[in-house]
C-alpha cells in the first residue's frame, strides 16, 4: 500500500459496554441497511496489532443493529433473533471477503 494512503487511515473506533458493564473498543468495518434495519459489522481493536495476537482472541466479527434509544440516539445492540443474526452475519462476511480480495488485487 502507498505510504500516503496508510498514514491517512484512521479506523472508526467505538467503545462498548456489555453486560456485566465491561468496556471494550471496537473498530467498525461496514454499515449495511437491510429490511428497514441498520446493522454494524465490527472487530475488537488493539492499538498495537500485536496485542491481539498475544491475546487469546480470534479476530471475531461482532455483528450489531441499530436502536433508537428513548432520546433519539441510535444504540448498538445484539441480536436477538439466530435466524436474523445468521442471515446478516453471513452478508457481512460475504461482503467484506470480496472488500478484501478487491484490496489484494490492488496491492499486487
Amino acid at each position: 500500500m502507498p505510504e500516503d494512503l496508510n498514514q491517512n487511515f484512521n479506523p472508526d473506533i467505538y467503545t462498548l459496554v456489555d453486560e456485566e458493564n465491561v468496556e471494550q473498543q471496537f473498530e467498525l468495518l461496514d454499515i449495511m441497511e437491510m429490511d428497514d434495519e441498520r446493522y454494524f459489522a465490527l472487530i475488537p481493536y488493539y492499538e498495537n496489532p500485536e496485542e491481539m495476537l498475544s491475546e487469546d482472541e480470534d479476530g471475531d466479527l461482532i455483528i450489531l443493529k441499530s436502536q433508537m434509544d428513548e432520546n433519539g440516539e441510535e444504540l448498538m445492540v445484539s441480536i436477538d433473533d439466530d435466524d436474523e443474526y445468521q442471515r446478516v452475519g453471513n452478508i457481512f462476511l460475504e461482503k467484506l471477503s470480496q472488500m478484501f480480495e478487491e484490496a489484494e488485487n490492488i496491492e499486487e
